[in-house]
């Protein structure tokens, strides 16, 4: 382990069929007034909805009501949360619903309070401190992928400013008090949908696996993580009310961005920053944007971290240790690519709404420059997306 760290992680997981008995508990060390937020109706079609509000009530709770949030949230909607935790006086929030729900939420709780002209520069932007009250937040968790069940990330997407951007907020501020996880909530989530969550679990640990050179306890935990994952993609695909495989993937995404497997590593992240603005010009759904990418992305730098890219293709695809150290590592990458085309994922970012090499240049030259292995700049950015638009990788 090269880097030292700190880490604490305050969430409580409530994780199982069960995991709802544990709300009202959780609820009563909250204030009475409590904003709830959720996305379109899936919710209420599964009931969730109605059990939440008979908990809330039952807890006598003051309820004020977001719903509505977008795959892909933005500012207008956290402004949105923001004026009704001012005009309500919040105590505590509850999301209900996916990563974007969640996110959402802890966009309004950090910034409601901020009485700055503009919260999204000085958080988003800038990257400033949070110097405002924090609103407490709880989550109850019905589409895997992000982990945002148990971190302080929230990915905001600013529409007049064409800029879709992650802020991670200090763990013990602002990740959720608790989260919900029942795995049966998320039966209901379109096979589309799924499948871009688990992708989304899969970049996650690749974006910390990809980095270092040393023998780190964390890259253990990734690869199990990931075979795990590849396995349970499978079932779960066939047969989607599988409890185990939904429950096995459900917690594979909470402990793949709960911070654990990232100690010690320097993480890229750079796939991840190409998709923020292929999706904030797009809108397209974040998993498949970057099951788009991954692919023509790690052959452009893979080169520069051999090793660990050929660990990647012996340890979680079996490929045999034949040939040279570069044909091993290729075939590492074109095993991810076949998980991906397999899997029913998106290959191409033409099927995401690409359109043009207009719309790839704006997408190639407001993407932040920056990288693991190698540094990345505007026209190297280009260049992946354009062979991910060709599907010439």
């Amino acid at each position: 382990m090269e880097y030292d760290f700190s880490f604490c992680n305050p969430t409580v997981i409530h994780f199982g069929k069960s995991a709802m008995n544990h709300l009202a508990d959780e609820l009563n060390k909250y204030g009475r007034n409590v904003l709830l937020i959720y996305g379109g109706g899936s919710i209420k079609k599964i009931g969730l909805y109605d059990e939440v509000i008979r908990i809330l009530t039952e807890c006598k709770k003051n309820i004020v009501e977001l719903p509505g949030v977008m795959p892909n949230p933005t500012w207008k909607k956290v402004e949105e949360g923001n004026t009704l935790v001012r005009k309500h006086k919040i105590d505590f929030i509850l999301a209900v619903g996916g990563g974007s729900v969640i996110d959402l939420a802890k966009g309004v709780a950090n910034s409601a309070l901020c009485y700055d002209p503009d919260p999204f520069k000085k958080y988003w932007i800038d990257d400033a401190p949070v110097d405002n009250p924090i609103i407490p937040i709880g989550a109850i968790l019905t589409m895997v992928g992000t982990g945002s069940e148990s971190n302080g990330g929230s990915v905001i997407t600013n529409e007049d400013l064409k800029i879709k951007t992650g802020r991670v907020f200090p763990l013990e501020t602002s990740a959720p008090r608790f989260a919900i996880l029942n795995p049966e909530f998320t039966y209901s989530v379109p096979l589309y949908q799924m499948k871009a969550g688990i992708f989304d679990i899969f970049s996650h640990l690749m974006e910390q696996y990809f980095s270092g050179e040393d023998d780190n306890v964390s890259d253990y935990l990734i690869e199990g993580l990931m075979k795990s994952l590849i396995r349970n993609t499978k079932i779960a695909i066939k047969e989607p009310t599988n409890y185990e495989a939904r429950s096995n993937i459900m917690w594979c995404a909470t402990v793949a961005l709960n911070g654990l497997v990232g100690r010690s590593k320097q993480q890229d992240w750079e796939v991840h920053a190409i998709e923020h603005q292929l999706s904030a010009i797009t809108d397209c759904t974040h998993g498949m944007g970057l099951a788009a990418i991954s692919v023509p992305y790690y052959k452009h730098i893979y080169k520069y971290g051999l090793a660990k890219f050929k660990r990647f293709a012996t340890e979680i695809w079996g490929v045999p240790d034949v040939g040279s150290d570069e044909e091993v590592a290729l075939q590492g990458i074109e095993a991810l690519r076949g998980y991906i085309s397999e899997s029913g994922m998106v290959l191409s970012i033409r099927d995401l709404g690409v359109d043009s090499l207009d719309t790839i240049r704006e997408i190639a030259d407001s993407t932040e420059e920056g990288g693991g292995y190698k540094q990345l700049d505007h026209d190297e950015i280009y260049k992946i997306l354009l062979e991910s638009y060709n599907l010439t990788y």
